[in-house]
């Protein structure tokens, strides 16, 4: 696959690979939801039984500031909802969000750990990281909350590169089954970033599906499909457009719910699939960025499939798959 791409970077000494997460993402909670604390309490648990978590540096999670948040949000949006205190009732937002007393808290700290992975990446103190964090970004937009997500942490990562010496392009991948809309989004209109996501054709949230743009690639799956459609379309679209963008950096949003034992959607990958995917990820990542590649947990809800495919997942990126 990668035979097509010319290397800009000359490997250096063997990778460094951060983990972040943070326990105070689990006052996040509210009864029977499918975005529930457990899904990042299996990942944390499977990473320590196995035994991954040697192979990777832990690093404790600061909170993303309102100057970090308005960097890809419309300000009034970061203002209303960080004043926001809920008490102990839990409200909905738009029918399918929703905000408790610690909703708010774990939300800053899930952008928050996606900004300090991409300075370490690129000040050189790590190759490459993964974040456990939760609630989801992507399908926030500059000035909405939705679809689980009140801040876009892998969008308020990529500006955050954006604003740093030699950074002139940033890559955005996304494989959750949804689209991601809230990147899409906040992007549109800015060529340095290309957003490419693979997602369940005519499946939540059916916004911007047809938008049209050279740095907006989407890639829907009919329902039903399985990895082998999911390999094909990545490999013959994705390689290639990445190549002739040179990314200076690449963030990938993490989603493990297209797989066949997730109940959420209707794509049947298997744990290969995902395994397929991060090596090759990994291998385009090391040709065009010297291995510089930020990966934050998006969706995913089926906490077995999660405590498989995410050990894995680190192990490749920390270089040892």
């Amino acid at each position: 696959t990668n035979s097509i791409l010319t290397n800009r970077y000359t490997h250096g000494p063997a990778m460094t690979t951060l983990f972040l997460t943070d326990s105070s993402h689990a006052a996040h909670a509210m009864q029977g939801h499918p975005e529930r604390p457990r899904r990042v309490q299996r990942i944390v648990e499977a990473i320590e039984d196995t035994g991954v978590i040697g192979d990777v540096k832990a690093l404790p999670v600061v909170p993303a500031s309102l100057d970090d948040l308005a960097r890809v949000h419309d300000r009034a949006y970061v203002d209303e909802i960080c004043s926001f205190e809920p008490d102990n009732k839990t409200y909905m937002i738009g029918g399918d969000t929703y905000l408790a007393p610690g909703s708010l808290p774990a939300a800053r700290l899930a952008a928050g750990a996606a900004v300090q992975a991409t300075l370490q990446v690129l000040a050189g103190a790590a190759t490459n990281a993964f974040c456990a964090v939760r609630p989801p970004g992507h399908h926030a937009e500059a000035g909405a909350a939705m679809g689980f997500c009140f801040f876009n942490s892998v969008a308020i990562a990529a500006a955050t590169a954006l604003e740093r010496e030699g950074i002139h392009r940033v890559a955005i991948l996304d494989i959750d089954v949804h689209h991601c809309n809230g990147t899409v989004d906040i992007f549109k209109d800015d060529p340095r970033v290309l957003v490419c996501s693979s997602f369940q054709d005519n499946f939540y949230p059916g916004r911007y599906l047809d938008f049209e743009n050279d740095h907006v690639l989407n890639t829907p799956l009919k329902a039903g499909q399985d990895g082998k459609g999911f390999r094909h379309s990545i490999s013959n679209r994705w390689w290639r457009r990445m190549e002739d963008f040179a990314p200076d950096l690449i963030l990938l949003s993490a989603g493990f719910d297209a797989h066949l034992e997730d109940t959420i959607s209707q794509l049947e990958f298997t744990d290969s699939d995902y395994a397929w995917f991060i090596r090759e990820l990994l291998a385009v990542a090391e040709t065009l960025t010297g291995g510089r590649l930020i990966s934050v947990l998006e969706g995913g809800y089926s906490e077995e499939v999660l405590a498989r495919v995410v050990p894995d997942h680190l192990v490749t990126l920390a270089g040892k798959g």
